[in-house]
């Protein structure tokens, strides 16, 4: 009974500093609040952001957002974080190269699998608006990608480059996901922080690169600066973009284009 009455305070206080921090403060995105000069409330957030921002706390020098603490708000979790100022720029290229490298050398808690920081479901806009998973192999994963058409059909139903890929071995990685301008925060020509974990975890080792083209298709100044941070998969870029264009969201039915055998639906 204690407990439960101390998280209906709990959640009546998150309530009431966000409902006061947008009427002085205003919004800093569509589920971000700031609630004091240094510190914002993030949310609803998937538990896969979360696990991110401590797993890499622990496990890496690269400068992130601290967590205050955290809320359970009608059954949604919300994240007090550190408010870090700043400009996002490109020009600190060799410095995010360091921590992109400290994140791929990340020791993996399974070969193949494909997760949150903590081995739970992952949560990535260019799968779907909902968490999935975890996969235990890079084969189930790809399936996922493929409108689960089996390997057999999908040199029929995509091309040659997509069976190529989805047919070789991969390593697992620590993949950030979502390294865009606007996630690097720049200070005085450092970076001060690497923001917006949700969309991370073990991904296959070409995912960070590809998924920097997938949110960067009119940045076209981004690809050659990014380009000499990342290892370039050239292969599996052209695949991505061939299943871009039919599943763009594998894990939304409604948003696949094209009729296929069993397991794809007609757009």
């Amino acid at each position: 009974m204690a407990s439960g009455f101390l998280d209906r305070c709990i959640s009546r206080l998150l309530h009431s500093r966000t409902s006061i921090a947008k009427k002085i403060c205003g919004t800093l995105g569509p589920n971000v609040v700031r609630v004091g000069r240094h510190r914002l409330v993030k949310g609803p957030c998937h538990e896969a952001e979360l696990e991110a921002l401590q797993f890499v706390a622990r496990s890496t020098s690269i400068p992130i957002p601290r967590v205050h603490r955290t809320y359970k708000y009608k059954d949604r979790l919300y994240i007090e974080m550190e408010y870090v100022q700043g400009q996002t720029l490109a020009a600190i290229i060799e410095e995010l190269a360091n921590f992109v490298g400290q994140l791929r050398g990340l020791k993996p808690p399974q070969d193949g699998i494909v997760a949150s920081a903590e081995s739970h479901s992952c949560l990535d806009y260019r799968i779907g608006n909902r968490p999935v998973g975890p996969f235990s192999t890079y084969d189930e994963f790809h399936a996922f990608l493929r409108g689960n058409i089996p390997f057999d059909s999908s040199e029929q139903i995509f091309g040659q480059q997509v069976s190529k890929c989805h047919s070789r071995s991969y390593r697992t990685l620590f993949s950030h996901s979502d390294l865009a301008q606007r996630n690097i925060i720049v200070k005085d020509g450092r970076i001060v922080a690497i923001i917006d974990w949700a969309f991370s975890g073990w991904y296959p080792e070409y995912w960070e690169y590809t998924k920097a083209h997938y949110g960067m298709m009119n940045v076209p100044d981004w690809y050659s600066e990014f380009e000499r941070v990342m290892p370039k998969y050239d292969d599996e870029l052209k695949a991505e973009y061939l299943l871009w264009a039919l599943y763009e969201e594998p894990g939304n039915q409604k948003h696949w284009r094209v009729p296929g055998p069993e397991g794809a639906v007609v757009q």
